[in-house]
């Protein structure tokens, strides 16, 4: 892993692709150019996965349910996702992301941090290399991109938010606090909903407002460490370097299942579903896991995640399967009362495949042969050439979780 030194220059790119899913959609398809389209979602349920800018002139929104959205925009066209494709594209713009500086740090499947701050004989001013960039995406992959430069990876970010659609803000060092200061608490990362309405209820709306006070007043009003980040953030202190050549962390996949109730039958064919395309993914990247995480978002949009580990790391889809099933049991009581739209699996604390040592005795049901068989044919066929008997007749919607 290389990790580029501290910039004093407002170097730092944040590279973010505008409302990803749907300008796939728009650029393949011309007939969606210029309309609300929502990717995901329908008129009788489902959630947005994304929404052109059109559509999200409307106020719509991800993950807004399919009831609510075309309440707000009757004109909504419904789109079903093409991952393969948002995946295509995405390898393409970081293929130029890594052709414009060996220095490109993924945040995401539609955004990168790209410190360009050692090419200016080689290639220009930071501002002169972004300008380039967003020619090269909207000319070779044919996609609106936004760039935000700033000295920091936070107020690049914060950059690109405002700049947005298919723009490009430089924020230069000496007008840092100028540019910061007037925006939204909510521009500060880890200021969510709740957190806002806590700040503005003490009259704090601004980012301003949080730098005004004192670090022990953001901690009392926001909790310890989520009050010194505030506080930090606020004044632009963000020592994070550029870091290339990261490992994955996590592996995982989530299903979104629309506001109808469900079954058990249900969410078990989904977890199946999600814990071979997990486990897949694993055994082709050599590494295994230890931590078996699930995720469940109630119908009011609250989510909750439960965890447990492994003695020792694994790959095997059945292993997986069990572990996953026995946390969906501690959950489903709470699933029965309040309602499931999306239920996701993920493997963490990762290791590569030849460090596992083999456990004695071997459990029956943990059949490596067969492993290899689905993801042999998965391989060759696509992941979609073959299902378990349990999710046949089942449309739900898929998406995978955004790499960490």
């Amino acid at each position: 892993m290389f990790v580029s030194p501290a910039p004093d220059t407002a170097s730092i790119l944040h590279a973010d692709l505008d409302s990803f899913y749907a300008s796939v959609e728009q650029r393949d398809d011309p007939s969606l150019r210029g309309k609300p389209i929502a990717v995901g979602a329908s008129p009788t349920g489902g959630v947005v996965l994304a929404a052109s800018y059109e559509a999200k002139a409307f106020g719509v929104s991800t993950p807004m349910g399919g009831v609510e959205a075309w309440r707000l925009c009757p004109d909504l066209i419904s789109v079903p996702p093409r991952f393969s494709a948002y995946s295509d594209a995405s390898d393409a713009v970081f293929d130029i992301f890594r052709d414009t500086t060996p220095l490109v740090e993924g945040i995401s499947i539609d955004e990168a941090f790209l410190d360009v701050g050692g090419l200016l004989r080689l290639s220009g001013t930071p501002t002169e290399i972004a300008t380039h960039l967003r020619a090269r995406v909207r000319a070779e992959v044919g996609l609106p991109i936004t760039v935000g430069v700033a000295r920091t990876k936070f107020l690049a970010k914060v950059a690109s938010g405002v700049g947005k659609p298919d723009g490009l803000l430089v924020v230069e060092p000496h007008g840092e606090l100028d540019f910061l200061h007037p925006l939204p608490v909510q521009r500060l990362w880890g200021v969510g909903a709740v957190t806002a309405q806590r700040l503005n209820e003490r009259g704090v709306y601004s980012v301003g407002d949080v730098a005004a006070l004192s670090e022990s007043a953001v901690v009392a009003l926001t909790g310890k460490a989520v009050g010194r980040h505030l506080y930090a953030l606020a004044h632009n202190l963000d020592p994070r370097p550029v870091e290339t050549g990261r490992r994955r962390r996590s592996v995982g996949a989530q299903h979104a299942l629309g506001r109808r109730d469900r079954t058990r039958p249900d969410c078990d064919a989904v977890l199946a579903g999600l814990v071979d395309r997990v486990t897949g993914r694993l055994r082709g990247a050599g590494r295994a896991g230890r931590t078996v995480t699930i995720r469940v978002r109630f119908h009011d949009f609250t989510c909750i995640t439960r965890s447990h580990t492994l003695p020792e790391a694994t790959a095997s889809s059945a292993a997986v399967r069990r572990i996953a099933g026995a946390l969906l049991d501690r959950v489903w009581l709470d699933i029965e009362d309040r309602g499931i739209s999306l239920l996701g699996v993920a493997v963490s604390q990762l290791v590569d495949d030849h460090a596992i040592q083999m456990a004695l005795p071997f459990e029956a049901d943990v059949s490596p042969a067969l492993d290899a068989a689905l993801d042999a044919v998965h391989d060759r066929f696509g992941g979609s050439s073959l299902r378990r008997g349990s999710s046949v007749g089942r449309t739900m919607v898929s998406m995978p979780l955004l790499p960490d």
